[in-house]
């Protein structure tokens, strides 16, 4: 009769050793990664999180004492709750709300194009700043999908970024050229939303 823990003992020696296996084969990846650079990140897609995910890169950049630079270009003033812990980092936060809403509410492309060209001047004076750990240009994606502003000038000014600061770019349909200069393009999926459901946008949530 088979000893029950034999088996197991048997079970556990062969997963210990496939996990040393694994390791080794992690180990040598990372250890090939030497390059520390500056990086150009887009949050794309129909899925919900995009400008989510944006802010915890922002929140794990000042957990290193690393200053923050955010430019919104859709989003205006709003009381968001980003916004408001963020605002407890005090000078290693800089906050930008240079939007004046969607573009469906505004209905003036005119007005649209004077924000983002606003906005795009408040983005390349925080990349020039000395120390910025981090620059989020939350919507940028919407401005250029809607030609407010010149995409290669854009691209050309994002490429040109001091060698160690990290961008994210957020919004829907981000555009070819983008994605093709960036280092890390995160496409958000959508598979199901509460919307859908009838459910209105909440704080904590949304918001």
């Amino acid at each position: 009769m088979t000893d029950p823990a034999a088996i197991v003992s048997d079970e556990a020696a062969r997963h210990r050793q496939k996990m040393i296996r694994r390791k080794a084969v992690q180990d040598e990846e990372v250890a090939g990664k030497t390059i520390e650079k500056g990086l150009l990140m887009v949050h794309t897609g129909a899925g919900k999180g995009k400008s989510t995910a944006a802010f915890g890169l922002a929140l794990r950049m000042l957990g290193q004492s690393r200053r923050v630079g955010i430019v919104q270009f859709v989003k205006g003033a709003w009381s968001t709750g980003e916004r408001a812990a963020l605002a407890r980092f005090g000078d290693l936060v800089a906050w930008h709300s240079m939007g004046e809403g969607f573009t469906w509410e505004t209905q003036d492309r005119d007005r649209d194009i004077a924000a983002a060209a606003r906005a795009w001047a408040q983005a390349t004076a925080l990349m020039a700043e000395p120390g910025l750990g981090l620059l989020v240009l939350d919507e940028l994606n919407i401005a250029l999908r809607y030609d407010y502003l010149p995409l290669d000038a854009v691209v050309a000014a994002l490429l040109g970024r001091p060698a160690g600061l990290h961008v994210v770019v957020t919004g829907r349909n981000a555009k070819p050229a983008l994605i093709e200069a960036a280092d890390l393009v995160t496409e958000m999926t959508m598979v199901k939303h509460h919307f859908a459901a009838g459910v209105k946008a909440q704080p904590g949530i949304e918001f």
